[in-house]
């Protein structure tokens, strides 16, 4: 069956783009010496978070506890969980998870440290600081302070740091400029936890948009991309990758050409991710690849409208579109199966596991 035979909207995904990402990154970390933890939050799946382990991957990153329990269908050596984790059930749960594989939680609060420690369960730590996002994470400063008192308590481990570059979205010149501030600022950091009796023995950073990169980051150890697996429009805006380095992209249906100028799909924000494009003014929710000129401009729950004056081609209902998403992670989330194909034929298929995890 070829891909425009699928009932849509469906995600497809590229085999021979998808491996290709997974064996460029491997070689990439394994070059540089670099820990691969990567974040599973964009594939959701045990099946190719297990295809990440076997090409070198020492652990995987989550985001929730849900996501933790669906990854240990991998069985990977090391799991992290990379957000605030509260609450006594979850606490249980995490339980359980490290029961079956080496447990790491990233935090940046007391708080949530002896909501682990209350809840006895046996958990690496790594204090998240924050690195210019301005997201989570205490400031560089407080890491000595935050680490005596989490050594304090029972049960838990510090076994480092960790930061997100969330803010280093486009590899421009300013882009790399900030690299290199993130580059001073690590290694100061690490400086000074070392004089304090305070080494980390992880310091876990990185993301897709700074991939490649990663090497210039001196003091950083590991690394946790997530999306660098299929790629999207804002990865190829950003320059970390070429169009033709994106595995995953949604077929669609014309189900509409009742209006002149447009058209509309089976897909909308139920489909497609509500992420605008990185450093453009306009509304744009995906790259139209086989009608150039088309501007998927607006959606509603179940349609997406897409602005057809400048094409050149004619739209006839049931055509298939072929549209490549601005963030990939979103997308994948809302569907229950990804497509896999080679040279524009079926070969398999998945079930996306993870998705809907938000607890």
């Amino acid at each position: 069956m070829n891909i425009f035979e699928v009932d849509t909207p469906a995600i497809v995904v590229d085999l021979d783009v998808m491996e290709d990402n997974l064996q460029r990154m491997a070689d990439y970390t394994q070059t540089h010496n670099l820990r691969l933890r990567p974040h599973t939050k964009t594939h959701k799946s045990p099946l190719l978070a297990r295809k990440q382990i076997e090409l070198g991957a020492v652990g995987l990153t989550v985001a929730k506890p849900g996501e933790a329990e669906v990854m240990l269908a991998a069985n990977p050596q090391d799991l992290l969980v990379a957000f605030p984790t509260l609450g006594a059930t979850k606490m249980a749960r995490l339980k359980e998870v490290a029961r079956h594989t080496n447990l790491t939680v990233a935090l940046d609060s007391f708080e949530a440290a002896k909501a682990l420690s209350d809840g006895e369960v046996p958990a690496k730590i790594l204090v998240e600081f924050d690195a210019g996002l301005g997201r989570v994470g205490i400031q560089p400063d407080e890491l000595i302070d935050m680490i005596g008192a989490i050594k304090k308590l029972p049960h838990i481990q510090y076994d480092g740091i960790s930061f997100y570059p969330g803010h280093i979205k486009d590899l421009g010149e300013e882009g790399h400029g900030m690299i290199e501030a993130l580059n001073v600022l690590l290694n100061q950091t690490v400086d000074t936890l070392k004089k304090a009796g305070r080494a980390p023995r992880i310091v876990s950073g990185g993301s897709t948009p700074t991939m490649f990169q990663s090497h210039r980051i001196e003091a950083m150890n590991e690394i946790r991309p997530g999306t660098y697996i299929f790629n999207d429009r804002n990865t190829v805006v950003g320059k970390a990758c070429s169009l033709e380095q994106c595995a995953a992209t949604i077929i669609a249906t014309v189900i509409s050409t009742a209006q002149k100028g447009q058209i509309l799909i089976d897909g909308g924000s139920k489909t497609f991710s509500s992420d605008r494009l990185l450093n453009d003014a306009g509304v744009s929710f995906g790259k139209v690849l086989n009608a150039p000129g088309a501007l998927f401009h607006k959606m509603n729950e179940e349609h997406g409208f897409i602005d057809i004056t400048e094409c050149e081609r004619t739209f006839h209902i049931g055509d298939k579109l072929q549209i490549l998403m601005n963030h990939v992670c979103v997308a994948m989330n809302l569907q229950e199966q990804a497509i896999g194909y080679r040279n524009g034929t079926l070969e398999t298929s998945w079930p996306i596991a993870a998705r809907g995890k938000l607890t």
